[in-house]
């Protein structure tokens, strides 16, 4: 059967430029984690093929603890106990990350999935469907609008709504609710927008979008 063998070629191919040329380049930094990890950030966001968080941050291996999954969801705690929760539990009472980041993005299947959850094409993914009503509530957000009515604004806004209503849930998980009452942790919502290569981040409490510049500003960067 001659299905994936020219993309699994592909892949075999690029680990072994990795292994003859760019490993070579960065074998201290390797060997460097060959036992251990220390990342400064927890960072939750799409399964999506084409949002790469190294790539995006411009960090290195070994910086980020990376969760992916469809809709950047984060169950409340004791609602789903699984991959993302034990994740979280793990980076924050363990790694001890200073910084959880959920990131949304643009033209999300996920998200178009949530604009109706009842949509019969979802009949045959009764998993998807199960687990995007983690979601429901950034849905609630747009009132009665119809899926087949809303635009890329709307979209837009169910996605930084979604984020902002994973960031909620976030905070039930007694690890990051601890490590928040002892000022330990920072978290932030971002939406990426893959065509124009640009991040906002999402200011919590106004519910607005910001640019990084005026986040490092404030900052002091």
């Amino acid at each position: 059967m001659d299905c994936g063998r020219d993309t699994l070629s592909k892949l075999l191919e690029g680990v072994k430029t990795f292994q003859n040329d760019v490993y070579p380049e960065s074998a201290e930094l390797f060997e460097s984690l060959a036992n251990s990890q220390a990342p400064s950030t927890l960072f939750i966001t799409c399964a999506d093929s084409r949002i790469s968080p190294s790539l995006i941050t411009q960090t290195q291996p070994g910086e980020l603890f990376i969760v992916r999954n469809v809709g950047n969801l984060v169950p409340a705690y004791g609602e789903m106990l699984g991959g993302v929760s034990s994740a979280i539990e793990y980076a924050v009472a363990v790694l001890k990350v200073k910084n959880i980041i959920i990131c949304g993005h643009s033209n999300c299947g996920a998200m178009g999935a949530l604009m109706n959850l009842n949509d019969p094409k979802l009949d045959g993914l009764p998993t998807v469907r199960s687990w995007m009503r983690n979601g429901e509530a950034a849905r609630a957000t747009l009132g009665d609008l119809k899926a087949e009515d809303a635009g890329p604004a709307q979209v837009r806004e169910l996605t930084e709504n979604n984020v902002l209503l994973q960031l909620a849930h976030l905070r039930t998980h007694p690890a990051v609710a601890r490590a928040l009452a002892q000022k330990e942790i920072t978290l932030q919502g971002w939406y990426y927008d893959i065509p124009k290569g640009q991040i906002a981040v999402l200011d919590e409490q106004t519910r607005t979008a910001r640019s990084v510049a005026d986040v490092l500003s404030d900052l002091g960067a």
